[in-house]
């Protein structure tokens, strides 16, 4: 052997003893991926994602892909010449915008994660809420919307869902069988109308219901930032409430770390924030030592 050999061999050793401790932690374990439209913004970033879920996969760990499509929604509604509008941050969804919205998240980009794993050598399943009845939807009651409205009229979002139900049998029967569930944010309601949910909702839902022992948001940005706008590694969900109040957490932030709330009151044990433009982010945060966004506990 030679000593550059040695040295290599040495290294490799040196990262499995870091990953082995961690991968007998997550044996088994659920882990919901939350996988944003701009984190998939191009085949790079893509091909990293999934070679990082097979890997998952491959070493004991049941991974849910949960995947949002924002931009690339924008993109074609604006192909179309369809004008969006936007009320409290969320797309104003009238019947024919729902059917683009559903072409996009459940059929091209839902299809387009699944080709990128299986690429990578593992076996990914394309599905959406409505699928099983996996999620029941229930029509977007947000009444804060009601008093910035101009002279107090309610504004309708239209087909914009929130989580009704989550019925976990169809991902009963996929997980633990060396598939890999990739899931589209789009639901039936019990009125028989199709809703666009918000993916963050969506997978918090999911992770929830499936007792996750991890719920990832890959997002655009490093994690929860303090007011120097370091990262904050570690949080409470205690915690949350007053960094609201106090300014530190602000913006789009604040719907993220509700979800993150949301997802720990219902039973997944941590939720991480992170950048998912950072190569193998999630094999950093969850095999390593250093991790790589903000962990969010109960």
């Amino acid at each position: 052997m030679t000593e550059d050999t040695a040295d290599s061999a040495l290294q490799q050793a040196r990262i499995l003893m870091q990953a082995l401790p961690h991968m007998l932690r997550y044996d088994e374990a659920i882990v919901v991926v939350k996988y944003g439209g701009h984190a998939m913004g191009d085949d790079r970033v893509a091909r990293d994602f999934s070679r990082d879920m097979v890997l998952l996969e491959q070493s004991g760990v049941n991974p849910v892909v949960v995947h949002g499509g924002g931009p690339q929604i924008g993109a074609m509604l604006g192909k179309l010449g369809i004008k969006s509008e936007f009320a409290d941050g969320l797309r104003v969804t009238d019947k024919a915008t729902m059917e683009i919205v559903e072409m996009v998240l459940a059929g091209f980009i839902n299809k387009q994660i699944v080709g990128f794993i299986n690429s990578e050598g593992g076996r990914a399943i394309g599905l959406c809420g409505k699928d099983g009845r996996m999620v029941t939807a229930e029509k977007l009651a947000r009444p804060g919307l009601d008093a910035a409205a101009a002279n107090g009229k309610a504004i309708d979002l239209g087909f914009v869902g929130d989580v009704a139900k989550v019925d976990t049998t169809v991902l009963d029967q996929v997980l633990g069988r060396e598939l890999i569930p990739v899931l589209a944010p789009v639901a039936q309601g019990a009125d028989g109308e199709t809703y666009n949910i918000n993916a963050d909702t969506f997978a918090g839902a999911i992770a929830g219901a499936l007792g996750a022992k991890r719920l990832v948001f890959l997002t655009d940005v490093p994690g929860v930032l303090d007011k120097n706008k370091e990262l904050i590694k570690e949080l409470r969900v205690a915690d949350i409430p007053g960094l609201v109040a106090d300014g530190t957490i602000t913006g789009g932030m604040i719907p993220k770390v509700e979800t993150c709330m949301y997802a720990i009151e219902r039973g997944v044990e941590g939720v991480v924030i992170l950048d998912g433009k950072l190569p193998h982010a999630v094999l950093i945060e969850l095999l390593t030592d250093h991790g790589a966004g903000t962990l969010i506990t109960r």
